[in-house]
């Protein structure tokens, strides 16, 4: 009898046991599903970007990002106990993200694109912390000094333009009846994916004119310079947006950097190599659908292909100021009918970036040059070579104003002061040298 008792004390231990080790499993595996869950959604959020200044050392921090008032330096988001976020709860954490305030109660700059972020879901928020609480290698690596002089170095300003301008912590909700792929695509585009931070115009304040498509039509019509470079519209205008572009167009270059007709550059070579690349391919639908559905501002005709320079150029005439430019250092690679080479080389030919109001970019790449994202669906990466060496800032503002009015294209003349000014905002370094002989 006593022996038979045993037996069934030990059994219900047993079972007790193994319910309590099926119990941490099932726990364990919802974690781990949630970190993984939080890692896609930090790659959409593209948040290696700002938080890495060395690739060996993943969120742990001190990238320079210059702003108007100064350099500021992204913080280590790792989970080190002393230099990083380790001692931060959830609460700590959401309330850095979407309301811009730190830990110890201070208000965030606003390149961390707060603004954006307070549209995440609660579910995604709770993803996000999982991952950087149980995901990310912790790194003892503490935060660099930012580089701004007082008094803009004061932070009580920053609380004044929060509340100001930083939107109510709520998930952005489509119109009745939108479509729910679109919709998906305006959750991503309007919250982690944060592309008004950069591809919305700005006011007099530094805050993006709007955050959200339901906020007004300047939302994603072309940003400021960013770096030297100029961020595109990305509306529905035929000449300078993405009228011209079809869906299939806005997946392929989400996915690979690059379509049939142009390629990625300046910080949205970043964004394609280290986010969007690794979207799903339902969710970079969504967001081609979405952009798609936003409609032009600016009243622009669709324009038309014109083969006149390209006749010109074909028979050797170099009479127009930077043909001669154009056909010894462009021509190779963009073609005299400045159509390029598909998915190599980018037309130049009724592109909204040679088209666009502000020449910057093009003044940009021209100098230091512009290499593709290396992806895993276009591995390959093409360069142009930086010719900031070899021409002058005439034989540079030439050969642009040819590009921008020529195969249809109608944009204003670029001037040898405007290169100037680019030139002298690029590290030397980055304008190339004379090969050696």
């Amino acid at each position: 009898m006593k022996r038979s008792v045993l037996k069934w004390g030990a059994a219900l231990a047993l079972g007790a046991f193994a319910q309590v080790m099926s119990t941490v499993a099932l726990a364990d595996d919802a974690t781990q599903q949630l970190v993984r869950r939080g890692e896609y959604l930090a790659r959409v959020g593209d948040c290696v970007a700002c938080h890495t200044a060395n690739s060996s050392k993943p969120f742990a921090g001190g990238l320079p990002i210059q702003s108007p008032i100064g350099t500021i330096y992204s913080t280590n988001i790792t989970p080190d106990t002393a230099t990083g976020i380790g001692r931060y709860t959830y609460e700590d954490f959401e309330r850095a993200v979407r309301h811009g305030i730190s830990k110890q109660g201070y208000t965030l700059y606003p390149a961390m694109p707060y603004p954006s972020y307070a549209h995440v879901h609660d579910e995604d928020m709770r993803a996000l912390y999982a991952y950087f609480m149980h995901g990310v290698a912790p790194v003892s690596q503490s935060d660099h000094a930012e580089g701004i002089a007082w008094p803009m170095s004061m932070r009580w300003p920053l609380t004044l333009w929060r509340w100001a301008f930083a939107p109510k912590v709520e998930a952005s909700s489509p119109p009745p009846g939108t479509d729910p792929v679109i919709a998906r695509g305006a959750y991503l585009v309007e919250g982690l994916a944060h592309c008004s931070a950069c591809h919305t115009p700005r006011g007099v304040g530094m805050q993006e004119l709007a955050l959200t498509a339901q906020q007004g039509s300047t939302f994603l019509s072309g940003g400021g310079q960013i770096d030297n470079w100029i961020a595109t519209d990305l509306r529905g205008d035929p000449a300078t947006g993405l009228g011209a572009w079809s869906e299939a167009d806005l997946e392929t270059f989400l996915k690979s950097g690059a379509t049939d007709r142009t390629a990625a550059f300046g910080g949205m070579t970043d964004v394609v190599q280290h986010s969007t690349q690794y979207m799903t391919d339902a969710d970079r639908t969504a967001i081609a659908k979405y952009l798609k559905s936003l409609p032009g501002t600016k009243g622009e005709v669709r324009p038309a292909y014109d083969a006149a320079i390209s006749t010109a150029l074909h028979s050797g005439d170099v009479t127009r100021p930077g043909a001669d430019t154009y056909l010894n250092s462009c021509a190779a690679c963009h073609r005299s009918d400045g159509k390029g080479y598909a998915s190599v080389f980018p037309a130049l030919a009724l592109n909204p970036v040679v088209t666009g109001g502000d020449p910057t970019s093009l003044i940009h790449i021209v100098l230091a040059g512009s290499s593709t994202p290396a992806t895993k669906a276009a591995p390959a990466q093409f360069t142009m070579p930086p010719y900031g060496w070899r021409l002058s800032d005439a034989e540079v503002a030439n050969v642009l104003t040819l590009l921008r009015s020529s195969w249809g294209n109608h944009a204003s003349p670029v001037t040898a002061t405007q290169v100037a000014k680019v030139r002298a905002a690029i590290p030397v370094a980055s304008l190339g040298a004379a090969p050696k002989r």
